[in-house]
């Protein structure tokens, strides 16, 4: 998207920039991350095609891609976007936003934007779009990630982030950390979006999957904000033992986690904004399907190949289970 016009809403006003070289970027999944992310890429000046669907496709196409948030609101117009990879061409990198049930398709989708040094980064929640993504690819271009960020598709061709600083944590799946993420990250920091490299993105995974599938599924069960669930001692008790039992999966897996990370992960969901949901929870609520499946069902799956007890997490998914069958018959 050369010369990309960005119109920064705050102050009504219209920005051009150009670059000589901009990084050619493609956003698998461009909605309330992969959109939100993809916006402040293009803002930076890179060419980035924003790759989705539906309203969502035809909103962006014909009025550009809003961006309201804390960190500053922004309009990308015109933005680059179609529902067909194969019309895109080869690309430096691809950010994969969408859901962690359809990596596997997005994995195939993606074939033809990729060239040997094209870097394909997953920002799904749960231990496995990696893992999904290299049966398909392989092992090279795929580098391990995700994000931070509290954010929704308020409407067609516009993504509201209301809490959690936007972040992406990027690290090497297999060896040590090489050049090519430090190249990386600074393409993210000179869009000032905040990255962490880490030189233990399986520790940082799972590290989040105890935050999310645990407040997710309490979340869609309870369905109330995580203020709700944090105030009630009940509710409160549920969640720190749900956490309890990710935390004994991932040791059995392998995966050291810190001795203070449940106390941590408290602290962080007990300081956000009340009224914050997960989007499996937001999912859930709406009758749409979730992640529930990729969360809890893949926890419950790893605690059974190594003989880890999850009670309460299988009850929490027993129960949702009805739910999401549902949802998914009637798409």
């Amino acid at each position: 998207m050369n010369g990309a016009r960005i119109a920064c809403l705050e102050r009504v006003q219209s920005l051009v920039v150009t670059k000589a070289h901009p990084t050619r970027i493609a956003i698998y999944g461009s909605g309330a991350v992969g959109g939100y992310f993809g916006a402040r890429l293009a803002a930076a000046g890179h060419d980035v095609t924003f790759i989705a669907r539906g309203t969502h496709l035809e909103a962006i196409r014909s009025h550009g891609l809003r961006v309201s948030s804390p960190s500053g609101d922004l309009l990308v117009h015109p933005a680059t976007a179609t529902d067909h990879p194969t019309t895109v061409g080869p690309v430096d990198i691809v950010l994969v936003g969408v859901k962690a049930t359809a990596v596997q398709t997005a994995a195939v989708a993606i074939k033809p934007l990729l060239k040997p040094t094209t870097l394909v980064l997953p920002l799904q929640n749960g231990v496995e779009a990696a893992t999904d993504l290299i049966a398909e690819l392989g092992p090279l271009p795929v580098i391990g990630g995700l994000c931070r960020i509290a954010s929704s598709i308020t409407e067609p061709g516009h993504i509201t982030h209301t809490g959690i600083e936007p972040t992406i944590v990027i690290g090497a799946l297999d060896g040590p950390t090489d050049k090519r993420l430090h190249q990386l990250a600074r393409i993210f920091e000179q869009a000032e979006i905040s990255v962490e490299v880490t030189e233990d993105i399986h520790n940082a995974l799972w590290e989040k999957f105890l935050l999310v599938a645990p407040w997710g599924g309490l979340g869609g069960l309870t369905r109330v904000a995580i203020d709700v669930i944090c105030e009630t001692p009940e509710t409160r008790q549920l969640l720190e033992a749900s956490m309890t039992e990710v935390v004994a999966v991932a040791t059995a897996h392998g995966v050291t986690l810190s001795p203070d990370v449940l106390n941590r992960s408290i602290s962080f969901l007990k300081n956000l904004p009340a009224g914050t949901t997960p989007s499996m929870q937001r999912d859930i609520m709406a009758g749409r399907p979730s992640e529930l499946d990729a969360q809890m069902g893949t926890l419950l799956r790893l605690g059974r190949q190594l003989h880890v007890a999850t009670p309460v997490n299988t009850f929490i998914y027993h129960c949702l289970l009805p739910r999401e069958r549902l949802a998914h018959a009637m798409t």
